[in-house]
C-alpha cells in the first residue's frame, strides 16, 4: 500500500502497442528489449510509487533514429517515455498506461568543446561525472552538481540543481540551447551558441524542466566554467538547525562567494556516519565550499568561521587535500543511501521544498518540530544557500498506519513551504508524486497555460503521459 494516487489515463490499442514492439524488435534488434527486468528497470524504483513498466525498451543512438522511434510511435498514438540514468525520485520514468522507453544512454558523446567560448555540445546520454572526466584536460569544468551521476538529458529535463547552485546556478542558467524531437518527429533547435539572444521565445527555456512531456532532447549546448586554482571544504557544527540556517543566510546576504553549502541535521549525520564510517559528532552540521585562489579561499574559509562562531558554531575544521574534500562530498552525495541504515528494510519518499532564502530557517525549523511531533524518522539534508531542502522519510509502504501518518506529515511540509511563498519542489521536479501540489501552488490559470503548451505540441498526449499536468 502507498499513498499515491496515479492519474487515469486511456490505454492506447493493444495491437497498436503490438505492431510498435514488433518494428522495433525488427528495426533495432538487440537494442529493443522486452525482457520483463529491462522493462521494470526502466520504470521508477527509488521511491515508494508503484513500478509501471514500458512495454518495451529501445536504445537509439543517434537523433535520426529518435526520430525514426517517434514517428512510428506517433503513427500509432503509442505512449513514450525518455530514460537517461533513472535517478529521478518523482516517477518520471513511469510508464502508467505501456508505451515505448526510450533509453538515451547510447548516445553519450561529446560532440564539440569550444574553450574559447567556455561552452560545449554534447549528446544527453553522457553522465556529468564523464562529462568532466573528458573535460579535465581543457582546463574547464560543468559544475552543476545533483548528487546522483545523472545523464545530461535528465538533468536539463527535471531543471536539476545540486550543491554547487548557490555559485553557479541550475540547469536552467546553464543550458545554452537544445536540439529537440517533437511528439511528432519533427526536430527543433532552440537557440545558437551566442551568449544571449532576443531572437524570438526562449524556447530553450521551455523544455528545461518539462520532464519529457513536449519532446526528447537528443543535443544539448552547456556552459563551462574555469577549474578553480584552489579549493577548500570544510565541515561546522552547531547547536541547532535554526543556527546553522541563520548562519547560511548571514553567509549569503554578506557576500561571502560560497561555492557549496549543505546543511545536514543531527539525524542525517548519524546517517552518515553509519554508512560513511565518517566519525562526526552528530549535530546539526553545514558542509560549505570555496571556490577561487590559495589566498581568497583561506580568507572566506576563516570569514566564515567568524559568521558561525556568531551563531554559536564551531568549531569549523577545513581541508584542501582532495582526498579529503572528496570523502566528505561523497558522504554528502550518498545521503539518500545513507538513510536507510537508520532503519533498514523500508521505503523513502526523497522529498524536496524550497522557500525564500529569509524564510529558511523558520521553514527548516518548523519542519524538524514536526518531525520530533510526529515521531517519525526523517532526516534533512539541503543546499540551503539557495534555500532548498530534501528529506528521506523512512516509512513501511505495508503498513497503512504508517503511510497514512507520513502523507499528513508531506501535506504538512507542502503546506509549510507554499505559506512561505515557497514550492513544492526546487529540484526534484513534479513528475507523477507531486501532481496534486501544483493545484495549491498554482491558479487556474496558470496551470490552463500549462496544459496549452502541452496540447500544442502533443495534441495526442503520447509523449510521457501523466507528468506534471493532466491532459
Amino acid at each position: 500500500m502507498n499513498a499515491f494516487t496515479p492519474v487515469t489515463l486511456p490505454k492506447p490499442d493493444p495491437a497498436a502497442v503490438q505492431t510498435v514492439v514488433e518494428a522495433l524488435t525488427a528495426r533495432f534488434g538487440n537494442r529493443a528489449v522486452t525482457s520483463k527486468a529491462v522493462r521494470e528497470q526502466h520504470a521508477n524504483t527509488l521511491t515508494w510509487l508503484p513500478v509501471e513498466a514500458p512495454d518495451v525498451v529501445v536504445y537509439p543512438q543517434s537523433t535520426d533514429e529518435v526520430v525514426e522511434i517517434v514517428k512510428l510511435c506517433a503513427a500509432h498514438k503509442v505512449p513514450m517515455v525518455p530514460f537517461g540514468t533513472g535517478t529521478s525520485f518523482e516517477g518520471h520514468t513511469n510508464a502508467p498506461i505501456g508505451g515505448v522507453s526510450i533509453d538515451t544512454s547510447m548516445m553519450n558523446k561529446i560532440i564539440a568543446v569550444h574553450p574559447e567560448d567556455l561552452d560545449v555540445v554534447i549528446e544527453p546520454g553522457i553522465t556529468r561525472k564523464a562529462l568532466n572526466e573528458q573535460l579535465r584536460d581543457t582546463g574547464l569544468f560543468f559544475p552543476i552538481d545533483p548528487g546522483a551521476d545523472a545523464s545530461l538529458g535528465g538533468m536539463v529535463s527535471t531543471r536539476a540543481s545540486g550543491t554547487n547552485a548557490v555559485r553557479y546556478g541550475t540547469m536552467k542558467d546553464n543550458v545554452m540551447a537544445l536540439k529537440v524531437v517533437l511528439p511528432s518527429g519533427e526536430v527543433v533547435t532552440t537557440a545558437r551558441r551566442a551568449k544571449k539572444s532576443s531572437a524570438g521565445y526562449d524556447l530553450t527555456r521551455l523544455f528545461v524542466g518539462a520532464e519529457g512531456t513536449l519532446g526528447i532532447i537528443t543535443e544539448i549546448t552547456l556552459k563551462l566554467y574555469g577549474i578553480p586554482e584552489a579549493i577548500s571544504a570544510g565541515i561546522c557544527p552547531f547547536p541547532s538547525v535554526r543556527a546553522a540556517c541563520d548562519a547560511t543566510i548571514m553567509t549569503i546576504q554578506s557576500g561571502l562567494p560560497v561555492a557549496r553549502i549543505e546543511l545536514a541535521d543531527a539525524m542525517q549525520v548519524r546517517a552518515f556516519n553509519l554508512h560513511s564510517k565518517l566519525g562526526l559528532e552528530e549535530k546539526p552540521m553545514l558542509f560549505v565550499e570555496f571556490h577561487g585562489t590559495d589566498r581568497g579561499v583561506e580568507e572566506q574559509a576563516q570569514r566564515f568561521g567568524e559568521i558561525a562562531k556568531e551563531f554559536g558554531g564551531g568549531p569549523f575544521e577545513w581541508a584542501t587535500k582532495p582526498e579529503e574534500r572528496t570523502k566528505l562530498w561523497q558522504a554528502r552525495h550518498d545521503a539518500y543511501w545513507a538513510a536507510f541504515a537508520l532503519r533498514p528494510g523500508v521505503k523513502t519518499i526523497a522529498t524536496d521544498v524550497c522557500v525564500p532564502i529569509s524564510r529558511l530557517a523558520e521553514c527548516v525549523e518548523e519542519t524538524h518540530e514536526d518531525i520530533e511531533r510526529t515521531g517519525i524518522l526523517a532526516p534533512i539534508v539541503g543546499h540551503v544557500g539557495d534555500g532548498n531542502f530534501h528529506l528521506t522519510p523512512l516509512v513501511d509502504p505495508d503498513s497503512p498506519e504508517e503511510v497514512a501518518v507520513m502523507q499528513a506529515f508531506l501535506e504538512r511540509l507542502v503546506e509549510r513551504a507554499l505559506k512561505m511563498e515557497g514550492t513544492c519542489t526546487g529540484e526534484h521536479g513534479v513528475g507523477q508524486a507531486k501532481m496534486k501540489y501544483l493545484l495549491k501552488e498554482h491558479p487556474a490559470a496558470t496551470l490552463d497555460a500549462m496544459r496549452a503548451i502541452k496540447h500544442a505540441f502533443d495534441p495526442h498526449n503520447i509523449m510521457n503521459p501523466g507528468k506534471i499536468v493532466q491532459f
